[in-house]
């Protein structure tokens, strides 16, 4: 039985759910986050340490003007209503991306939550932002040369956004789209992945308890036999 530490999400079909049922992408990204609850929820109960959020990858700058604007905004009242919910769940925050290109009032407002949440241990979540994993490779191999230390594999893994953390055991992606679109490339290498037709907003408890009974069964390997 394969104990489960870290879940990675790719949360797909937000803004197609919207249009479905709402005829509006928006309300599909507001619609998402009673799922995000639900799941966070569900890794506690489940005692699942690690949670890895795809929210915003390096190349959604390429989404409509008005639609990045009300994700952010979102993300924003999000981190302002639920960070005293989050508190008391004992949640740590951390943001993972290049930040420093996200509008300067997030900037602030992810390093409050970051600041707030730091000491906090039940559950571990990583939201990726602005997030890349080609250019967080590239990041790692830079400050390796800064260092002036030797390019190895442990010491990329130990540069990377998510150093000192587990890779993911599960990487789960809703909407029926079979691909990883750049995200936690290098983490992946040997995490068991899912892929699921459900848009995001539909994603049930049900649906996410099903995904850890089957990871349970399986026979990892890791390259050995």
């Amino acid at each position: 039985m394969n104990p489960v530490k870290h879940v990675a999400i790719i949360m797909d079909g937000n803004g197609r759910w919207g249009i479905k049922y709402k005829n509006s992408r928006n309300a599909g990204h507001r619609a998402g986050l009673n799922t995000v609850d639900l799941i966070i929820n569900q890794c506690i109960k489940k005692k699942i340490k690690y949670l890895t959020l795809y929210t915003f990858s390096s190349e959604n700058w390429k989404r409509p003007k008005n639609e990045i604007t009300f994700l952010f905004k979102l993300l924003e009242n999000f981190l302002k209503k639920k960070i005293n919910k989050i508190i008391e769940k004992d949640i740590k925050l951390k943001f993972i991306g290049e930040l420093n290109k996200l509008p300067i009032k997030l900037q602030k407002l992810i390093k409050i939550s970051e600041k707030k949440t730091i000491k906090k241990n039940t559950l571990h979540i990583n939201i990726a932002l602005n997030y890349g994993s080609k250019i967080e490779l590239v990041n790692a191999i830079k400050k390796i040369k800064k260092k002036k230390i030797k390019l190895s594999l442990e010491n990329i893994d130990n540069n990377l956004y998510t150093k000192s953390l587990p890779d993911p055991d599960i990487l789960i992606r809703t909407g029926g789209t079979q691909r990883l679109s750049n995200f936690l490339l290098w983490q992946l290498s040997y995490t068991e992945i899912f892929f699921e037709k459900k848009l995001w907003p539909e994603f049930e408890v049900n649906d996410f308890n099903k995904i850890l009974n089957n990871f349970k069964d399986i026979k990892r390997n890791f390259g050995s036999i």
